[in-house]
């Protein structure tokens, strides 16, 4: 990110706003609702600004601005239409290490203005980085729809019992406390104005979850499925538990996009695995989600595509049930769906196929030992997963067994990402074409007569691809 985000306390702070005009009248009223003391300089200023300073809530002098306005300013902003004035204050803002703001201006400022959702004392504020302040404004206005203004009084009733809790609850307890308060009935209660019946519903969870406190002694394991790459494909219940983990253990296919959304004082564990190059064996794995659950944390073990299709999910579970672990599955959209989707390739078609069958070209013992009868059926779609390694090896066999080497046949290589290729030919074309685009990463193999209708279905259309 080119700017850090950050809330200053300018409260009883002298702050400069160098402009008159209507511009610098929205960053003075800002200025005094964060209860800043407000400094004016311009030679002339409109009526606003005229008002404020003959009922005193600002300072106002009339005349260009100069070095010594600086004296003693705690934040600095330009708000005029010249340009060398404002280039100026910036620059002598700058060697005085002071934070400056120049409307319009991103290259002159060391903070940059956003767009401000007040739900006092929450505060939301929506940047593009000075790129867009227009996208800014419109991002704002989605939000505003759906923060009710009501969530104020849900942070101050928080606050009324924080210290409450604190001496109640052990610290891994209390952030599992405040979610099903904020998350459930008493957040309801209190939106809708009763007060009364939220303090007392929050008191007796309270009670209660003090109780249980001694006793909760495991957490629990969210195997969650991250979806092929595309974070809009994310499920609602994933986002939820992303947010609500302590730690998580990801893999390589998990997109960075993706582990962004994760809460961000969330410990980070990579666990991710090659065919030939296993960074932690999965035994290990399923060692590190137990010890982590025993030690009450609450595990998010992050998996691309769905966890249960060639994920070892059910691997990870088994273990899980063996010690009484408790656990959830979210389901993702596995890669077989979202490539052949992205890449406009139905995975059955009435003119091409009526079954779909799907199979992992790397075993266990990584061999590849398929039922070749079964996949070279007529009229059937086959997806491969993890073929990439075993494309030549794979096209060979399924020849040899009679699928006609004209049958159509797609890679489509990070699917739904904006670095998506599809390569499409015969599948006795496909293993030369692969070699010769060095593709390495894990893709998704599409093979039958519905690849023929790639072309004309196809929606997403990819930028030239990085060999990788």
């Amino acid at each position: 990110m080119n700017f850090f985000p950050i809330f200053l306390n300018i409260q009883d702070q002298l702050c400069l706003v160098v402009g008159g005009g209507a511009t610098a009248t929205r960053k003075v009223e800002l200025l005094l609702e964060a209860h800043a003391k407000v400094k004016v300089v311009a030679p002339v200023i409109n009526e606003s600004l005229s008002l404020w300073a003959k009922d005193g809530r600002i300072i106002h002098r009339a005349a260009p601005f100069a070095a010594t306005d600086l004296t003693g300013c705690r934040l600095v902003m330009a708000a005029t239409n010249d340009k060398a004035v404002n280039e100026q204050v910036s620059r002598l803002a700058h060697e005085q290490n002071l934070p400056v703001n120049v409307v319009d201006q991103p290259e002159l400022c060391s903070f940059i203005m956003p767009s401000i959702i007040d739900r006092h004392p929450v505060q939301i504020a929506v940047s593009t980085g000075g790129a867009s302040p227009v996208l800014a404004r419109l991002l704002r206005t989605r939000l505003e729809t759906m923060i009710p203004s009501a969530y104020g009084n849900l942070a101050n009733f928080v606050a009324s019992f924080r210290e409450q809790v604190k001496q109640r609850l052990p610290f891994k307890e209390r952030r599992r406390f405040w979610e099903t308060v904020l998350q459930g009935t008493i957040a309801e209660m209190l939106l809708s104005g009763h007060i009364a019946e939220a303090t007392k519903a929050l008191e007796n969870l309270l009670q209660k979850q003090s109780l249980s406190a001694a006793a909760n002694t495991y957490g629990e394991v969210y195997l969650v499925g991250a979806g092929p790459g595309d974070p809009d494909l994310l499920t609602f219940r994933a986002l939820r538990l992303m947010q609500q983990a302590d730690v998580v253990l990801y893999d390589r296919l998990v997109m960075p996009e993706i582990l962004n959304l994760v809460r961000r004082d969330a410990e980070k564990i990579y666990v991710g695995k090659e065919p030939t190059n296993h960074v932690v064996p999965q035994e290990e794995i399923n060692q590190l989600l137990l010890r982590l659950a025993k030690e009450g944390k609450r595990v998010l073990r992050l998996k691309g595509g769905d966890p249960f299709m060639f994920g070892r999910g059910g691997e990870e579970i088994e273990t899980l049930m063996e010690e009484g672990i408790p656990f959830q599955v979210v389901p993702g959209i596995t890669a077989a769906t979202a490539a052949s989707a992205y890449a406009g390739i139905p995975l059955t078609h009435r003119k091409y196929a009526q079954s779909c069958i799907f199979v992992t070209a790397h075993l266990k013992d990584g061999s590849v030992n398929l039922n070749w009868a079964e996949l070279v059926q007529p009229h059937q779609t086959v997806v491969v997963y993890m073929g990439v390694r075993a494309l030549p090896t794979l096209a060979r066999e399924l020849i040899k067994h009679g699928l006609p080497p004209d049958t159509p046949a797609a890679l489509v290589q990070k699917a739904t990402t904006a670095d998506q290729l599809v390569l499409t030919g015969t599948i006795a074309e496909l293993p030369g074409m692969v070699e010769e685009a060095k593709i390495k990463l894990y893709s998704i193999i599409i093979i039958g007569g519905v690849v023929k209708l790639h072309q004309k279905l196809a929606w997403f259309t990819p930028p030239v691809p990085v060999n990788n």
